[in-house]
């Protein structure tokens, strides 16, 4: 399997994947810690996260999966949502919290 198709199939099989620097207990980055405290904020306690610092390809290939530059990316359902700065816009405005609806663990 390709890094497009594992990627493919990492964000179909979970509800909520975080592709993010470090663990959403020890983020590497801020913008990583950002993105997990806003899904720890929107009642999103346990979901599929990627450390991209292990794995190069992957690293690579989200960026080209969702053609986005930065890392984290939040994908909801299989779709992609954005970085962290648009996560925090859709928390403040309610959007993420409506987008996460009847996830939250």
């Amino acid at each position: 399997m390709d890094t497009q198709e594992k990627i493919r199939q990492t964000v179909t099989d979970n509800p909520v994947v975080l592709f993010m620097k470090g663990s959403p207990t020890f983020p590497q980055c801020g913008f990583s810690a950002k993105a997990a405290s806003i899904l720890k904020a929107c009642g999103i306690n346990s979901y599929h996260s990627i450390n991209v610092l292990m794995d190069d390809e992957i690293r690579q290939g989200i960026k080209e999966f969702s053609n986005w530059p930065t890392i984290p990316q939040l994908y909801v359902r299989g779709e992609f949502v954005g970085g962290s700065d648009i996560m925090g816009e859709l928390y403040q405005n309610g959007e993420l919290q409506k987008l996460l609806e009847g996830l939250a663990n």
